[in-house]
């Protein structure tokens, strides 16, 4: 295994594909190459990638409906490499369970920095993941080395999205926490203006925790969010 880590690179422009991979490459990373989603759903049969480099317009499909279908599976960091420079682009992109978003065209240096910044955090979160022990409180239970979720002994199928922000309101459980104290500490960066994403996780997290009376995940206006246990 590549000490540095290993790049699945998804870019279906040959030479900016070529380009991107010696980049990587000078850095001292293991560089695996599709041009198609069928290609990279293949190689993610075969690989488990560190961080993924991922165009959004693709010859067979759409990169960012390609993150969300694979979030389930893989908790490595996606960086979207795109043309695409909108506002709500980028917002969805976060939304799809990107961690990061980079236009072109992009500085070579940023590009690598910002690399080396997802797989430092994907590192730290594993390390604090596996360092914790399994939480449990009334019919909750996170497994905090699998990144599980259970309600009622039933697998609810997080996202490792998801699975990071009920992590953070378990542990401050019966807290009021703003939306910025969740992105930040989930996200790990500001969240400036990207809303969005965090709301669209604590509603689907909302969904999934609607089929227990014991549970509550509330909203507060202007205030933020609180996660609450109710022992019977």
């Amino acid at each position: 295994m590549n000490e540095k880590g290993t790049i699945l690179l998804v870019e279906d422009d040959k030479n900016i594909q070529r380009i991107n991979r010696r980049i990587l490459e000078r850095e001292g990373f293991m560089v695996l190459c599709a041009s198609t989603l069928k290609e990279t759903q293949e190689l993610l049969r075969e690989h488990t990638p560190d961080a993924l480099v991922l165009d959004i317009m693709l010859p067979d499909g759409n990169g960012l409906a390609f993150c969300e279908k694979i979030r389930p599976a893989t908790s490595a960091p996606v960086l979207f490499l795109t043309a695409l420079d909108e506002k709500s682009e980028i917002i969805e992109g976060l939304v799809a369970g990107g961690n990061d978003y980079i236009t072109k065209p992009y500085d070579v240096d940023e590009f690598v920095a910002r690399v080396n910044a997802q797989l430092r955090l994907a590192r730290m979160n594993r390390r604090d993941a596996e360092q914790a022990e399994a939480l449990s409180r009334g019919p909750l239970s996170l497994d905090t080395v699998a990144l599980r979720a259970f309600l009622d002994g039933k697998d609810m199928r997080l996202t490792a999205r998801e699975f990071s922000v009920l992590l953070f309101l378990l542990r401050n459980e019966g807290r009021i926490l703003s939306a910025d104290e969740i992105y930040e500490g989930v996200w790990k960066q500001p969240m400036s203006g990207n809303a969005g994403a965090l709301w669209k996780c604590i509603s689907r997290l909302k969904n999934k925790l609607a089929v227990s009376d014991e549970i509550s995940l509330m909203s507060f206006r202007k205030e933020g969010y609180m996660l609450e246990v109710m022992e019977k």
